[in-house]
């Protein structure tokens, strides 16, 4: 990341962070609030995006995580946070030249292991505006979409894969610099362990002669629990596929 991209995502945070306090409302209980969904998922994303240039014990890193409460005066405290970075950047208080390449394994474990979490926030929205559910694999990506772009440049989805016993296939996703291909499943009742495990099997096979793929991340969403072993299952594909592809069913039960 350069300056340039740095300021352009710091403004776009500072916008949705002004919407975020748009929303403010009072209540008769304990005072002044803005909409908890919309802010918790702002705050989300304004820490992720500052620890792509800045350390885990900054300064302003410490700021946003105090409190994560959605009273008003709280909110406007974080975005004013973000307005001071955008100045510490102008005046190159911030530098990035020595900041450190993605760290991808980091950032997709980051991705998966909170993504539950971020499903059922998303669920509790204020006045019970619509939002998204996760009934299907569609519904994995369209999300799953949004969080890669916090880490990530490059996305490319539904690329061709070449032709593979006689048919070819789309992918979810193709991390194009990394030359990482992210396959998302998704848990249902009938799916049985072996026919998952088989599907993934296919996977592998199909991506290993893909051209940009020299990894190939497999994303299981398991948000009832019916895989009996997940662990088992994660370790047996893991180990016969190491060093080209992973396996990761979450969330952890």
């Amino acid at each position: 990341m350069n300056k340039g991209m740095a300021l352009q995502g710091i403004e776009t945070l500072i916008q949705e962070g002004n919407n975020v306090l748009n929303t403010k409302y009072n209540s008769d209980l304990a005072g002044t609030y803005v909409d908890s969904a919309m802010y918790n998922s702002w705050l989300a994303k304004a820490m992720a995006f500052l620890k792509l240039f800045l350390e885990d014990d900054n300064e302003f890193i410490k700021g946003l995580q105090k409190s994560h409460r959605s009273y008003y005066y709280e909110a406007a405290t974080r975005v004013k946070i973000i307005e001071n970075v955008k100045e510490y950047i102008e005046k190159d208080y911030i530098t990035f030249e020595q900041k450190k390449t993605i760290d991808v394994d980091g950032s997709l474990n980051i991705i998966f292991s909170h993504f539950y979490k971020v499903a059922r926030q998303l669920r509790c929205r204020y006045d019970n505006r619509e939002t998204l559910k996760i009934e299907d694999e569609y519904d994995i990506q369209d999300l799953l979409h949004a969080l890669l772009l916090l880490y990530f440049d490059d996305i490319r989805a539904e690329e061709w894969t070449p032709s593979y016993a006689g048919k070819s296939a789309r992918m979810d996703f193709l991390l194009k610099n990394e030359g990482v291909v992210i396959e998302v499943k998704k848990t249902r009742l009938g799916l049985t362990d072996k026919e998952l495990g088989d599907q993934l099997i296919i996977d592998v096979d199909r991506y290993k002669v893909h051209p940009d793929c020299k990894r190939l991340v497999c994303f299981v969403y398991d948000a009832e629990g019916r895989i009996g072993n997940p662990n088992g299952l994660m370790a047996d594909l893991n180990n016969q596929h190491e060093g080209f592809a992973t396996v990761i069913i979450k969330p952890d039960m």
